[in-house]
């Protein structure tokens, strides 16, 4: 089920859609619980759906669930911005374009590059020469792991998951040709 349909169904049927998104939960397990805990964020009210962001993002950095992830990380972005909480609206939303441009999903990371321009920033589109070039959160992450940081400190510093850091950190590996942290200070010099 699209949650995008579920917050826009009238009011009378938003409790049918929420017990079809909790049995998909049920049937899908730890994947679907998070994403059940997205819908209702979806289907929440003012402040009651922060948490519940939080909560789905936290448990789909657990899981393999790469497109749920951006996908959280996308609506909760837009729920900052229209809050006109601009600042952690660019977090959630530059999460939510690299991995939807990491995976080509070149329609998402297009709806996330509009929703970045409409809090003032701009997202560059992907193209071969920028492909291997670190994007500023993979910088950032990968000053903080070289300065020792653990992910799960990392993660509390940047309010992603440790495993979204884990994401990032193996894609800045990849690119910058290294296998342990403690090369992290010699390939960011190298850049």
């Amino acid at each position: 089920m699209d949650t995008v349909t579920a917050k826009r169904a009238p009011s009378g049927q938003k409790a049918s859609v929420s017990d079809m998104v909790v049995v998909f939960s049920q049937v899908m397990g730890d994947p679907g619980t998070s994403i059940e805990t997205r819908s209702r964020a979806l289907l929440s009210d003012g402040n009651a759906a922060e948490p519940l962001y939080r909560e789905a993002i936290d448990r789909l950095g657990r899981t393999r669930v790469r497109a749920a992830l951006g996908r959280a990380h996308l609506l909760y972005g837009e729920w900052l911005r229209r809050e006109n909480r601009r600042t952690e609206a660019r977090e959630q939303l530059r999460t939510a374009h690299q991995v939807f441009a990491s995976m080509g999903a070149a329609a998402f990371a297009e709806r996330t590059r509009r929703e970045l321009l409409a809090t003032g920033e701009t997202a560059r589109k992907r193209t071969a020469e920028t492909g291997s070039q670190l994007t500023a959160q993979e910088t950032q992450i990968a000053r903080l792991a070289g300065d020792g940081l653990s992910n799960r400190q990392i993660g509390a510093r940047l309010f992603i998951s440790p495993r979204t850091v884990e994401y990032h950190l193996h894609k800045v590996f990849t690119k910058l040709g290294i296998s342990s942290r403690n090369q992290l200070h010699g390939g960011l010099a190298n850049r």
